[in-house]
């Protein structure tokens, strides 16, 4: 069992959120590597000051973060659970996390995409109780993708 597991708000500019970005585009790149060009525009990481990072004994295992995608709706971006970090509840408790920050923010709703590989993600986002969707913008179009929301409030 883990020792230690700590929490930390912070901003996009984090290193430890840096490398897990990275990381997770490497992940992305090899199991994808037809989907790059595709997605490619999609993948700029703006200043964002709503991320959630995730310790496990000191060392980064696990991200997330939203943006404002409307008025009423936040997209969750950049979920990422390094190997070491999962199947220790991480991943929903960052979940739960943005929602709590989202939700302090106005937003009533939670959107995200991922890809279609991504089995674990869309069990997991099913379980925390989001529904898959018709993809949104700039999704649309994109039959790789599996867009999915979640009232918050």
């Amino acid at each position: 069992m883990p020792e230690k597991i700590k929490v930390v708000h912070t901003t996009s500019e984090n290193p430890d959120f840096i490398f897990l970005y990275n990381t997770f585009d490497t992940f992305l790149w090899e199991r994808y590597p037809e989907l790059k060009t595709d997605y490619w525009s999609n993948n700029v990481i703006e200043f964002n000051p709503n991320v959630v990072i995730v310790y496990l004994d000191d060392k980064a295992v696990g991200c997330g973060c939203f943006k404002k995608y409307h008025e009423t709706a936040a997209e969750l971006k950049r979920m990422f659970v390094l190997p070491e970090g999962r199947g220790l509840g991480i991943a929903q408790h960052i979940i739960k996390e943005v929602e709590s920050k989202a939700i302090e923010q106005g937003f009533k709703m939670l959107i995200l995409e991922t890809l279609y590989k991504q089995l674990e993600a869309i069990n997991l986002y099913q379980k925390m109780g989001f529904e898959i969707i018709e993809n949104y913008e700039p999704y649309v179009g994109l039959t790789n993708s599996i867009c999915m929301s979640k009232n918050i409030i």
